[in-house]
């Protein structure tokens, strides 16, 4: 069904609602908070990485009940197998003809939102079983292919600090995510009312501001979102450059092992259109790109031994090409 005007108004009108149901839970992380909306109105999936007690769950938590949308989490471990998270055949009895059959019986993958808990902690097939159901938004068991419910999210979260007894995502893995965000420690006035508002008791009560429906008309009308020819040909200049034999970059050459890919320009295109839209905008400006060019780029950067001996990070990688690179000239 075409969208009026008026119902693009008032789609539009409900994603600020949506974030300010979620700011009566969460304090600060108003950046956590733009990205997180930002890929699920793109229509991809997160990965969260920050240290223990920083929210990571209560967010993710949190938005699914603004979203009026079904939530499971799955705490992944060492010993999780595929089947425990995408579902297994029973074996069941006709009472009427006593004929007995087998019957899929879905795991919590089929969800709205799903929090893949401490995904590092998951041995390589489990990982790759939640990865195909990301890319192809569909699992197959037993020779039978099951959709999953959409729309479809996924979360995961891994902690930076202890990689002992863990299965680090490989690079090809890690590219299925849309964003990297990286999670930090409040600031001192956030921690203030962050203490007051979780040890009282008082629980703040979230009101669900979109249903699936409408989620799934406004990531529709995000690829309609204009962005120029120029911006097209910057996106792909800046992720040519990250590529060290392809780059005119010297420092690239220096620090860079492995560039982005492809994907990465088309996610961050994507994600540029999904923050014009969150913004209330129908057409991308170069803010947009540059605002979404850390969380895409870095966990597609791979930096060499120097980089890593001279504390160099992708996010100083990607603010340096963005200092450097041509921008498109005003018309």
């Amino acid at each position: 069904m075409e969208l009026t005007e008026k119902d693009i108004k008032t789609l539009l009108a409900k994603l600020p609602q949506l974030k300010s149901e979620m700011q009566k839970v969460i304090v600060g992380q108003d950046h956590i908070l733009d990205e997180l909306l930002v890929a699920f109105l793109a229509g991809g999936h997160c990965l969260l990485e920050g240290v223990p007690g920083l929210a990571k769950t209560l967010i993710v938590k949190t938005m699914s009940q603004a979203l009026k949308l079904s939530f499971r989490r799955i705490q992944f471990t060492p010993d999780l197998m595929p089947t425990d998270i995408i579902g297994t055949e029973i074996l069941e009895e006709d009472h009427t003809t006593g004929k007995r059959f087998f019957k899929f019986n879905k795991g919590p993958l089929f969800a709205n939102i799903i929090l893949a808990d401490e995904i590092n902690r998951t041995p390589p097939k489990t990982q790759s079983a939640l990865l195909e159901a990301m890319q192809e938004f569909e699992v197959t068991y037993g020779g039978e292919t099951y959709p999953l419910d959409k729309p479809f999210f996924i979360l995961a979260t891994q902690n930076p600090i202890e990689q002992a007894g863990t299965y680090p995502l490989p690079e090809a893995q890690l590219d299925r995510f849309l964003l990297l965000v990286k999670i930090g420690y409040p600031s001192e006035s956030e921690e203030f009312e962050i203490l007051n508002r979780t040890t009282g008791t008082q629980n703040a009560k979230i009101n669900a501001v979109i249903t699936a429906d409408e989620i799934l008309q406004t990531q529709s009308l995000v690829r309609q979102v204009n962005i120029s020819d120029d911006l097209v040909k910057y996106v792909s200049r800046l992720i040519r450059c990250t590529r060290p034999d392809t780059t005119t970059v010297n420092y690239i050459k220096e620090w860079v092992r492995w560039g982005a890919g492809p994907r990465a320009g088309q996610a961050l295109i994507l994600t540029a259109k999904a923050r014009a839209l969150l913004n209330g905008r129908y057409s991308v400006i170069m803010e947009d790109l540059h605002a979404m060019a850390a969380p895409v780029l870095r966990h597609r950067i791979l930096l060499n031994f120097k980089a890593e001996a001279e504390n160099i990070s992708s996010d100083m990688v990607t603010a340096e090409l963005i200092r450097v690179i041509e921008r498109p000239k005003p018309l």
